[in-house]
């Protein structure tokens, strides 16, 4: 994994001597292993620090992950910050996939820059891209997929993503094999009936080596063309 994730690095020039990476952990096996991998650190040039960062969403609802991050935390000698998804302000409005998204990813930007990061870490890896790109092939007809690397706010805050060349089953091998347990009660309740959810059960569907081929080609397809980013809902 290690390996699949220098090739990142290197290629997108996504880590350099002197960052500090706000790493998103939000519970799941991708971010807790992202986590996990760069503490075990990557090969650069120098060196790098990293604080994890868990948007606590349990006043919209979401499951509380809170008494089983910060332990974690603490066991791996990791600076970690606990910030709260802000309830929204009109309440008329549904907090549905995409404003959830929004306001995580808001709330995960405000730490990044409070906690003097440079750098927020995703944990969305190969499967994910290939999803994003049939997503935005499906619903917008465009041919976008998910960046490796993004700049926010004139540069003030890089998005980057190091496991953009792991495959979601490498993943989750991994977490099997260091114990990590996910309960089902601990899920988005609603993430089993998203435009995504449809998508990554649709590519499920296919064999191992074909997946691997499609993912692949629409890796390169989107490359090629040119991508700029996409809706996450």
């Amino acid at each position: 994994m290690l390996k699949s994730i220098n090739r990142a690095v290197r290629e997108f020039n996504l880590i350099v001597d002197g960052d500090r990476i706000a790493v998103g952990v939000s519970g799941g096996k991708d971010s807790r292993v992202l986590l996990d991998m760069l503490l075990r650190g990557v090969d650069i040039p120098g060196t790098y620090s990293v604080v994890a960062v868990h948007v606590d969403g349990t006043e919209v609802g979401l499951p509380n992950l809170v008494p089983t991050l910060e332990p974690w935390f603490r066991e791996l000698s990791v600076e970690y910050d606990i910030v709260p998804l802000a309830v929204p302000d009109d309440e008329s409005l549904p907090m549905d996939c995409f404003r959830c998204t929004f306001n995580r990813r808001k709330a995960l930007f405000f730490a990044a820059e409070r906690l003097g990061c440079n750098k927020v870490a995703l944990g969305h890896h190969a499967d994910d891209a290939a999803v994003t790109t049939l997503m935005n092939i499906g619903y917008t007809g465009q041919l976008n997929t998910l960046e490796p690397r993004r700049d926010f706010f004139a540069g003030r805050v890089t998005v980057i993503r190091p496991l953009i060349y792991t495959t979601e089953k490498e993943i989750a091998r991994y977490a099997h094999a260091q114990g990590w347990v996910f309960p089902p009660e601990l899920a988005c309740p609603r993430e089993a009936d998203t435009r995504r959810a449809k998508f990554e059960r649709f590519l499920a569907t296919f064999k191992d080596k074909e997946r691997q081929q499609i993912r692949a080609n629409l890796w390169r397809l989107s490359q090629r063309i040119g991508s700029k980013g996409l809706s996450e809902d």
